[in-house]
């Protein structure tokens, strides 16, 4: 077993880590690099507390890790990249039932402890956690109990939420954004509940108030998701992300863990920041995000004109052939396809004859940010010529050619051109300005959020049609 010294000196060093993790990831050449710094820096989080001081059990420990471990590999190994999102939301769940039972755990050791306090029985048997309670003064214990309080809350909030955000990522739970009778109103209702359980447990009220609290939780973040229209995910998985780490940040001032209050404050505020710069991207109100019930439609939906003009591969290529300059707007359907080596070997022939090719990346394109850079490097593609929305759009009006591939809200003119559109006001890759816009898709559905799309119907854009890598596929052997 290990001395103290070490787990400390060991949670510093995971945390230095973990913070050079966090600042490579803002960078693609950097990231590989910066996914081993976090690895490394849990194994020796994980390593240095499973046989720290205090701890034993290690019959069912090891194994229990033996086991998470193996799910893990196997996970890793099979989730592809289109299920990604549902994944992170999935793990996000994870930590915030996590939070719930060590911060009832965490009580019943406080009460354990007491009890034999109360009947003037040794502590000395105590370990682990229990023995640190013991040492506590009784204001260390009423911070001990808010800091439960948090943990039960933040963490059935996050559990809940979570588990709806990853049945609507993954097509199990209806995309549309639906509440029961009475709204926010509900919310706000279960909310004043909770924080009248949180003082009457402040009180001296027995562990049943920890199990409503719960409970009451558990419903907001249900109800908090469902109001949340499947437009505004990425910034829903983005928030829950933040709540996941200020879940693991209060059980670490639980457990008097440092390491797991930096972790936890690391990923919470990272997370906040993230989703603030995503709406700031979708024109979307942070409160608004937090409080849930956005991403609905604001009255009668403008009418839409004219139809869906489909165009052929040999179509497509002749106009290939004879531009200039070329934005290809990557989407969800692209990663649904598997179609971003297709779509490299596309850009690499394109740029080989001479012409001007530039990606074009929405910051909430696909379902989790930074999707569809992810896949662009896996294929590839040149870092230097995949661009952000606010580098690109006012390149469009003087493009001859945009390939739109799988996206739809993220070049919706509706945005811009509709008020009683659910993504009014949201800024959008102006792709309509070009000379010929041609949009990937399978069929003529309006995609995942159940929106309509004025641009598959405007005079210069036309519908190719059919699987995304075998549409791109066809034109390589056209393409000059």
């Amino acid at each position: 077993m290990l001395g103290q010294e070490f787990v400390s000196a060991a949670s510093i060093a995971a945390s230095v880590l973990f913070i050079l993790s966090l600042g490579g990831l803002s960078n693609q050449e950097k990231a590989k690099r910066a996914v081993w710094y976090g690895i490394v820096g849990m194994a020796v989080a994980v390593f240095f507390t499973a046989f720290g001081p205090g701890i034993g059990g290690y019959w069912w420990l090891i194994p229990m890790m033996l086991i998470g471990a193996a799910i893990g590999i196997y996970l890793a190994k099979k989730v592809e990249m289109t299920e990604m999102p549902q994944l992170v939301a999935a793990l996000h769940s994870f930590v915030g039932l996590a939070a719930v039972f060590v911060a009832w755990s965490a009580d019943l050791e406080r009460r354990r402890v007491m009890a034999a306090q109360a009947a003037d029985a040794s502590t000395e048997a105590f370990s682990a956690f229990a023995a640190l309670v013991a040492t506590k003064a009784p204001d260390e214990l009423m911070f001990l109990q808010v800091e439960v309080v948090l943990g039960i809350f933040i963490g059935a909030v996050t559990f809940t939420g979570s588990v709806i955000a990853f049945g609507k990522l993954a097509g199990k739970v209806d995309g549309k954004p639906k509440q029961l009778p009475g709204g926010h109103m509900l919310n706000a209702g279960a909310a004043a509940l909770s924080l009248l359980l949180a003082i009457m447990y402040l009180n001296g009220a027995g562990f049943w108030t920890l199990i409503l609290l719960a409970a009451l939780a558990f419903f907001i973040g249900y109800h908090l998701i469902m109001g949340i229209g499947g437009a505004d995910m990425p910034v829903v998985v983005s928030m829950l992300n933040s709540y996941s780490g200020w879940a693991a940040a209060a059980i670490g001032f639980t457990l008097s863990n440092d390491l797991l209050i930096v972790t936890g404050a690391l990923v919470g505020s990272s997370g906040a920041i993230l989703s603030y710069i995503m709406c700031k991207a979708m024109n979307r109100n942070f409160v608004s995000v937090i409080l849930g019930g956005f991403g609905g439609t604001q009255g009668p939906a403008a009418e839409i004109e004219g139809e869906q003009v489909a165009i052929d591969a040999n179509g497509v290529a002749s106009a290939l052939n004879d531009a200039d300059s070329v934005i290809i707007v990557p989407g969800y359907g692209m990663a649904v396809a598997q179609a971003q080596t297709a779509v490299s070997d596309l850009v690499r022939k394109l740029r080989a004859a001479g012409k001007e090719v530039r990606f074009g990346i929405h910051p909430v394109a696909g379902r989790l940010p930074g999707h569809m850079n992810v896949l662009l490097a896996e294929a590839k593609v040149p870092y230097d010529i995949v661009l952000e929305m606010d580098e690109i759009n006012d390149d469009f009006a003087s493009t001859d050619v945009v390939i739109v591939i799988g996206s739809n809200d993220i070049v919706n003119p509706a945005a811009e051109e509709d008020p009683n559109s659910p993504i009014a006001g949201m800024p959008v890759l102006k792709v309509w300005e070009a000379k010929q816009v041609f949009i990937c898709k399978r069929g003529q559905g309006t995609g995942y959020s159940g929106i309509e799309n004025p641009l598959f119907f405007k005079e210069n854009s036309r519908m190719f049609y059919g699987d995304a890598r075998d549409s791109i596929n066809s034109l390589l052997p056209m393409v000059e």
